[in-house]
């Protein structure tokens, strides 16, 4: 990381000089604005630190130039003055952060770690977006280290034909690994083929899955190939199998055990060739234990168990993920959004998504939407209005509660985790809560917050 210091008083350039490297962080130093634009010209830099007065070119004025030259690194503006209009100015014109002297080293380089991240996270994101492979329509991405251990397995079952039970909450992209070891198994040319077993009524799913022949039962006028057959040569996936009945659990153990089936109103069993893939977001050993699913056929399908944690427990894969579904969207809807700005990108990593992957999708489809411009802004993502099931009956039983906060306290307790998040960036707390800043500072002051 190299950053670039811009100040007309030697002292303060030399002390954030020392700042910055005794935490490793190289940096060079500019004694005004006109030699700052000669050495970013010359030199690539990960950040600018520049403070607001100085003789000749100030420090807003640098700003615009940065900007205008098209340098995206992002820039912290520094002034002994604490007027908030200075502030206000600095952020319009493109700066990204305001501290004030006498300021504390370590929040300083808190400050620029955090901006560097973030404009990396950007540029990665746009980089993704652009330059993505075609095959980004399962979106099985991510650097976390859940989804790297399950590409590990995927890649160690990837040459048997081992029976696979995904599970995981609702969204979190079960039929997602499910294609994913499809396209990484023997039989990746053959057919996938996907059953929602909640989907299809109890009294069809038997004929669904097994097919028919001919005179079966009343209305059965030709014969009818089911889900194991078309699977053939392929792999045939179960969504959601703790909803199968009791009555039809015992068939399908049978499938399993002998690989051979019977149509419905047929005399002779088939032998089937497809890998069985099933996922649910049900406890099913909470199931056997009720009676619910059997236990027999739980075993079989449990040979290789893969859990996918939810989005909110691995919040680093979010800005990859949020660029392969944004490349997506790009091409299905006709638009050519490049990224996000380094806040809403920031703003997606810290919002808790009860829906997971799902709720990330429809929450980017609504902001390609109505961005304006080439980049998603935070004012495009619309989050309030993104309530899970899940966070609905969270909220509820914090209402019903004896114990339940009043509104203030709730105010209070809001703004306190988001200041907290944002280490006191009164700015971007502010963002995230939904307000102006000018009406966070007032709040502070309205509860008598010492923050």
């Amino acid at each position: 990381m190299k950053i670039l210091i811009v100040d007309d008083e030697p002292n303060i350039r030399d002390l954030m000089h020392r700042y910055l490297s005794l935490d490793g962080i190289e940096s060079d130093c500019a004694e005004n604005g006109l030699s700052a634009q000669r050495m970013l010209k010359l030199n690539p830099y990960d950040a600018c630190l520049v403070d607001l007065k100085m003789p000749g070119m100030d420090g807003l004025s640098l700003i615009v130039w940065i900007r205008q030259e098209g340098f995206r690194m992002p820039v912290i503006m520094i002034s002994a003055h604490g007027d908030i209009s200075d502030a206000v100015s600095a952020l319009k014109e493109g700066a990204q952060d305001y501290i004030v002297k006498p300021f504390d080293p370590e929040e300083l380089v808190i400050r620029i770690k955090k901006l560097v991240e973030a404009q990396n996270l950007r540029n990665l994101v746009e980089s993704e977006t652009r330059n993505g492979g075609d095959n980004d329509k399962h979106l099985f991405v991510g650097e976390s280290l859940a989804i790297k251990k399950i590409k590990e397995v995927i890649t160690r079952i990837s040459e048997t034909s081992s029976t696979v039970l995904i599970t995981g909450e609702s969204g979190t992209g079960k039929e997602v690994v499910a294609r994913e070891i499809h396209a990484s198994s023997l039989v990746e040319e053959g057919p996938f083929v996907a059953i929602n077993i909640g989907g299809v009524p109890e009294n069809l799913l038997e004929s669904e899955l097994f097919g028919y022949e001919k005179g079966a039962f009343t209305g059965a006028a030709n014969r009818k190939t089911g889900m194991f057959e078309l699977a053939s040569g392929g792999t045939l996936f179960l969504d959601e199998i703790g909803d199968m009945p009791l009555s039809l659990q015992v068939k399908i153990l049978r499938v399993l055990q002998d690989r051979r089936i019977t149509r419905l109103g047929g005399t002779s069993p088939m032998p089937i060739n497809a890998r069985i893939i099933a996922a649910t977001n049900k406890d099913l050993e909470q199931m056997v234990r009720d009676g619910k699913f059997r236990e027999d056929l739980f075993y079989r399908l449990n040979v290789v168990r893969i859990q996918i944690p939810p989005l909110r427990e691995r919040k680093e894969d979010i800005p990859l993920l949020s660029a392969g579904i944004l490349k997506r969207l790009n091409r299905e809807m006709g638009h050519k959004v490049s990224g996000f700005s380094s806040d809403a990108l920031q703003v997606l990593c810290n919002h808790d998504f009860f829906g997971n992957v799902r709720e990330l999708e429809n929450i980017l489809e609504r902001a390609v939407i109505f961005a304006d411009g080439e980049e998603i802004q935070t004012d495009d993502l619309d989050l309030r209005g993104s309530v899970s099931i899940q966070s609905q009956e969270k909220v509820a039983a914090i209402v019903d509660a004896p114990e339940a906060k009043s509104l203030r306290d709730a105010e209070v307790e809001a703004i306190i985790h988001a200041l907290h998040r944002w280490e006191g960036n009164r700015t971007h707390a502010a963002e995230e809560l939904g307000i102006s800043r000018r009406t966070l500072i007032n709040k502070i002051a309205e509860y008598g917050l010492n923050l």
